[in-house]
């Protein structure tokens, strides 16, 4: 990978990755699912056009640098960079591919640790953008499946506890899933059943509401004591509760039975608020209170704990819950509504190629 500085200087690469909302999360966790196999568990999400834009850029040779919104950036040598770091992930990434003399840029239209898969998904981003311009260097490409595959895998290794893989499945094709948990080592990973085909979008835009806590979450504490529970025969009936909530609504929202829906997308969090109180903060507990008493679902994303609550419900009740959490959040400092656009596209890819010209660079952009 010598060359990568050279290629950056004629060839710009820009990635991105969009977010996601969900339901049934954890249970895409190898932890949770090979034990649990029997009893056919599933995730669901959607995945919203909140991206995470990577850009590549050459640097000084043998160093990386990486820069990201909300963070402080850093600059390592290449087999110094630290895995443990904020940025650590980026860095891990970055190793396996033994990319140095570059910049990764990282911007995410996300607020910081809102619990949307963020890092998942620059993640993901910054695989995609490493294997196009590897492509330009005459390297096999790497599909959407391996991508997703690949930045769970770096991710996995570096994060110091167990993780789930509904995160990056998200961000590299986008729309309305499920996704089925391997039931048997013959059989491959996951199956993808696709809820609603992208013409049914928009519609289910009008169903939705997202709102940021305006507080940072912290899914590794939350996360970590699911999982050492369960390790310990903890709740285990309280998991096979998750994935039967899960699976019936999947099947509910499926038949635009959203009555239905509701009712379990409740009952869901419910129980992960009798194993873990604290998954809502104090906002969140008001969000969720609100929308329970004006007949819409709501739960928190990922692992909770601050971050984002999303909501389920008719489009008149949905309505009216939009101005009951204006009201709410406007008492939470950078707490606020965000923008509810389902992306359907996944990965995105943009190359520019740099040409000199008596007058300077000339770009051209090659999607």
């Amino acid at each position: 990978m010598a060359d990568l500085k050279n290629i950056l200087e004629s060839e710009r690469v820009e990635t991105s990755a969009p977010c996601r909302i969900d339901m049934g999360g954890t249970l895409d966790i190898n932890t949770f699912y090979y034990p649990l196999r029997h009893f056919a568990p599933c995730t669901f999400n959607i995945a919203i056009d909140l991206r995470t834009r990577v850009r590549l850029f050459p640097y000084e040779k043998g160093r990386v640098k990486v820069s990201s919104t909300g963070f402080k950036s850093a600059e390592y040598l290449l087999d110094k960079a630290p895995f443990d770091h904020p940025l650590g992930l980026m860095f891990a990434i970055a190793a396996y591919f033994r990319a140095e003399g570059v910049h990764i840029d990282i911007d995410s239209s996300s607020p910081p640790r809102s619990a949307l898969g963020g890092s998942s998904a620059a993640a993901t981003a910054l695989v995609a953008a490493f294997s196009k311009i590897f492509e330009q260097m005459g390297e096999k490409p790497i599909s959407r499946q391996k991508t997703a595959l690949l930045a769970h895998g770096v991710e996995a290794s570096v994060a110091g506890v167990p993780c789930g893989l509904q995160d990056q499945l998200a961000a590299v094709y986008g729309g309305v899933n499920a996704w089925y948990w391997q039931q048997d080592i013959r059989e491959p990973l996951y199956r993808r059943k696709t809820v609603f085909k992208k013409s049914f979008h928009k519609n289910l835009e009008k169903h939705l509401l997202i709102a940021y806590c305006g507080v940072p979450h912290e899914s590794r504490d939350i996360n970590g004591r699911w999982v050492r529970r369960f390790l310990s025969g903890e709740y285990r009936e309280f998991w096979l509760e998750i994935i039967e909530c899960t699976r019936k609504f999947v099947t509910a929202l499926s038949d635009q039975n959203f009555t239905d829906a509701f009712a379990l997308m409740n009952r869901e969090t419910a129980i992960r608020r009798k194993m873990t109180p604290d998954v809502l903060d104090d906002m969140g507990e008001k969000l969720v209170e609100s929308a329970v008493k004006n007949n819409c679902g709501a739960r928190f994303t990922g692992a909770g704990g601050g971050g984002c609550i999303w909501a389920l419900g008719e489009v008149g009740d949905i309505c009216k819950l939009k101005s009951i959490w204006n009201n709410l959040l406007s008492g939470r400092k950078e707490a606020s509504l965000l923008d509810v656009n389902i992306d359907s596209q996944g990965i995105r890819y943009k190359l520019e190629s740099i040409t000199r010209s008596t007058n300077g660079r000339n770009f051209t952009i090659r999607e």
